[in-house]
């Protein structure tokens, strides 16, 4: 695979992660859709300029974009080595770990009967434009999110936009565990 087809696979990877149309790469970086398509297509090499402008219409640095000398790897985080937190009856254990570049966090939460995660003062803890999924594993989970109460129980998944004031809670007598996946950055102004 020569260099160009690998910034440009790489490119329209992101793009489409990213759900976005050539036009809307194009608009956000300030290159054209034709240079975008030829990068994409590898049939050209983009300059460093041009290279920099679509790392940031992409919001990444240049060298998160070009990651290109990178062996690909894989990141075992044993249950030993988890980082676990506990803290008025919440306890919660992050299960990815903390890498350069990285745009999600997975983790699993614990609450004991009668507790929360935080309370309805409490700022978001997440950067604009996050979102996060809930996964109910076991028990009954209710998510405050703003004025409004969602009542979710083992199975039920909801997904929010998680830069907003919110905080889960355990209404009912035993404990419930929860699955938490956080990504930043999708939403666009």
């Amino acid at each position: 695979m020569t260099t160009s087809t690998a910034v440009g696979d790489r490119v329209r990877s992101l793009r489409e992660a990213m759900g976005f149309s050539l036009r809307d790469l194009a608009r956000t970086s300030g290159v054209s859709a034709p240079m975008l398509s030829q990068v994409e297509r590898g049939g050209t090499s983009p300059t460093l300029d041009i290279a920099t402008r679509i790392a940031s219409g992409l919001e990444l640095t240049l060298s998160q974009l070009l990651r290109l000398d990178e062996e690909p790897h894989v990141v075992v985080v044993r249950s030993r080595d988890q980082r676990v937190t506990r803290r008025d009856g919440h306890g919660f254990t992050q299960l990815t770990p903390p890498l350069p570049g990285q745009r999600h966090a997975v983790s699993v939460h614990v609450l004991k009967a009668g507790s929360a995660t935080g309370g309805p003062d409490d700022p978001p803890l997440h950067e604009p434009g996050s979102r996060e999924t809930a996964v109910v594993q076991e028990g009954s989970l209710v998510l405050v999110l703003g004025d409004e109460r969602y009542e979710l129980g083992a199975g039920d998944a909801i997904t929010f936009d998680a830069d907003l004031p919110h905080h889960f809670e355990n209404p009912d007598k035993t404990k419930t565990s929860f699955i938490a996946v956080v990504t930043a950055g999708l939403r666009r102004a």
